[in-house]
């Protein structure tokens, strides 16, 4: 019998407790809708974190993808060969200095030297000031070759490319991007006209494909030149900037590689015991090396972000705070009419979970409109990830219990008589 009474015992309990808790959501909502001002202003904090989280991740993942995407469709069998020796984390450190500039013969050797090597682009890239009539505009400059083209494929939409007698003639004729279209010719024709670079005069001879902006660099922005016009016209130099060369097939990759290095430590004139003093990479070492820097800039950004919910938090603390100061008489009434401590703290705590709650879910609902804005309306193409929807609502609802925890243990200890007592 003793143990028949005790199970009923704790299942009155069970159900007093559940009431309890019921009640105290009852309570707690009603006060929220009570006040709606004021609890949207509480939640302006989550919702501004929230939303900055997943649009900066977002924008972050988008850019990714698309510089990838550019990345590969130049195709698997191209090889990148810049001046300076490779450091920690894909990073290239070039020293000043003739030793370690590459120069258009170590292009030619290569050519004539390896097999494996089909075709070999040299590139000098320098910002310039562009101008026609009276705009201006300031663009990357690229003296190349005519192989350009095709190896990393950026082919003419209309007009035509330059080709190797005006290479070596140093022809002053220009291939342009669609950005200089847009900000140079608005409203005309850009073949056959002639622009200004760094004062030398330029007839534009095509106009490149446009391929989006993708990332933080625009390859609609851009104009190319014969590479001894680059050199010799415009900046007076005889070094390059890099080299792709493009190898026969995917299988003769390796042998391409230690070709190049083998050829052009002998070009540089490099002892057994001394570093290469230039780079060779590969598409996967460029993805590896720019995911890796896209995602610690996006960290940052995301971590940035995240101050909001911080700043949030704290202000739904202080909310909460004043309300079980302006409520104290309230508190009074309900403990002397049976509300135990973990009732009254219950109705607080849920308070402030559910403002961080409702504002995590706003957030979103936010930050996935702000990325579809500028999908829409902007250059980039953010991805909205699934991940950073439940962390950025996981994180809201753990402040909202965090700093909901002061102000409602405030409360479940405040005295009934003095409680009752306040004005």
């Amino acid at each position: 019998m003793a143990d028949g009474r005790q199970v009923l015992l704790v299942e009155e309990d069970d159900k007093g407790n559940a009431m309890n808790f019921k009640e105290s959501f009852l309570t707690a909502l009603s006060a929220l809708v009570a006040n709606k001002l004021r609890a949207l202003l509480t939640m302006l904090g989550i919702i501004i974190g929230v939303s900055a989280v997943i649009t900066m991740i977002a924008i972050g993942e988008g850019a990714q993808k698309a510089v990838i995407e550019r990345i590969q469709s130049m195709g698997t069998n191209l090889l990148f060969i810049s001046p300076g020796a490779a450091r920690t984390g894909g990073m290239t450190v070039v020293q000043f200095g003739t030793s370690v500039r590459m120069k258009n013969s170590d292009g030619e050797a290569i050519q004539e030297k390896s097999s494996a090597v089909e075709a070999i682009v040299p590139e000098l890239n320098r910002n310039a000031q562009v101008k026609y009539e009276n705009r201006n505009w300031n663009t990357r400059i690229i003296g190349t070759t005519p192989e350009y083209e095709e190896v990393r494929n950026f082919r003419a939409a209309y007009g035509r490319y330059f080709n190797r007698a005006e290479e070596r003639g140093v022809a002053t004729v220009c291939v342009i991007g669609q950005n200089i279209v847009e900000n140079l010719f608005p409203s005309s024709d850009p073949i056959g006209k002639r622009v200004r670079i760094n004062g030398v005069n330029f007839e534009v001879i095509g106009v490149l494909e446009s391929k989006g902006q993708s990332g933080w660099q625009n390859p609609d922005d851009q104009i190319i030149v014969p590479l001894a016009t680059a050199q010799r016209r415009l900046f007076g130099v005889d070094y390059l900037s890099q080299m792709t060369a493009k190898v026969v097939s995917d299988k003769r990759m390796d042998e391409a590689f230690y070709d190049i290095e083998r050829i052009l430590r002998r070009e540089h004139k490099l002892r057994e015991d001394q570093d290469n003093d230039f780079t060779i990479r590969n598409q996967a070492d460029i993805i590896a090396t720019f995911q890796e820097t896209q995602e610690t800039f996006t960290f940052l950004l995301a971590g940035i972000a995240a101050v909001s919910l911080l700043v949030g938090g704290i202000g739904i603390m202080n909310i909460m705070i004043v309300s079980v100061t302006e409520r104290t008489r309230e508190i009074g009434v309900r403990k002397a009419i049976g509300a135990r401590r973990r009732d009254i703290m219950w109705q607080f705590l849920i308070e402030s979970v559910v403002m961080s709650v409702t504002g995590g879910f706003i957030g979103i609902g936010v930050g996935m409109l702000a990325a579809y804005l500028i999908t829409t309306y902007g250059n980039l193409s953010p991805i909205i990830s699934m991940n950073s929807i439940v962390i950025s609502f996981i994180f809201a609802s753990l402040v909202g219990i965090f700093f909901g925890i002061y102000p409602a243990w405030k409360a479940a200890m405040s005295n009934v008589i003095d409680a009752l007592r306040y004005e």
